[in-house]
């Protein structure tokens, strides 16, 4: 099981580096479906997103893609607010709902969302990216994400970024709220989990390649449907045990 684990740990990182996310849904749906303890659920996803987004984001800055007037509005409030979304105690069970919805967000977002570039792109408002910002990094840092997932096709679909430059921004701000995450969980009182290291090195090397393809040229599309049956079972358990 450990093996099937690592292999399948791999497989995330590389598809959601390939498009500039640190991939914690996906580390989460993997330790869903692995039954491990919700306690070091957060943490462990936290810790994985800063090293595989760190990556990705690397690799995406030196393609030039990389645009900081995007980012800044949205980190100004996802910052403190994941802090604060990590500092909260959560009960397991309700922690698990609120998980399960986001993973079939996730899903969704995969098999229905397909992306379309505007031929118009505008600096992201200062109001509504303040807003989106602030609930991105609550619920990033209480449930353990980095928030990417959702701000990436939000700054297509409202004609913020170019699908690379959506990309290298997300891949930035998921490591930022990760690493806020951390600290609260860190102020709150972090469980360490032993087998962090093997599973770092696992997605560092499925993001170092992931990253490379993605700022390159690479269709994921086939990792994507096993990713997303992948999530559809975790998501599922998580409902039902």
């Amino acid at each position: 099981m450990e093996l099937a684990f690592i292999t399948l740990l791999i497989i995330v990182a590389f598809l959601y580096a390939s498009i500039g996310h640190g991939g914690a849904s996906g580390y989460l749906g993997l330790m869903a479906l692995f039954s491990l303890d919700p306690m070091i659920m957060r943490s462990s996803a936290l810790i994985l997103n800063l090293f595989v987004a760190g990556v990705s984001f690397i690799a995406y800055y030196r393609g030039g893609y990389f645009k900081p007037k995007i980012l800044l509005p949205f980190i100004i409030t996802s910052i403190p607010f994941a802090f604060f979304g990590a500092s909260l105690s959560i009960d397991p069970k309700i922690y698990k709902v609120i998980l399960g919805v986001f993973l079939f967000l996730a899903v969704l977002r995969m098999l229905i969302y397909k992306p379309k570039e505007s031929k118009h792109l505008e600096n992201p408002p200062l109001l509504p990216a303040l807003l989106i910002g602030a609930g991105l990094g609550f619920f990033s840092g209480m449930i353990g994400l980095g928030g990417g997932i959702i701000l990436s096709p939000l700054l297509i679909l409202l004609g913020w970024a170019n699908i690379k430059q959506a990309a290298a921004v997300s891949a930035l701000f998921i490591f930022l709220n990760s690493a806020a995450g951390l600290l609260g969980i860190i102020q709150s009182g972090f469980i360490g989990n032993a087998q962090i290291s093997v599973w770092i090195i696992a997605a560092l090397c499925g993001g170092l390649l992931g990253s490379f393809a993605g700022s390159y040229k690479f269709s994921s599309i086939r990792l994507q449907y096993i990713l997303a049956f992948v999530l559809i079972l975790a998501s599922f358990k998580l409902f039902v045990l």
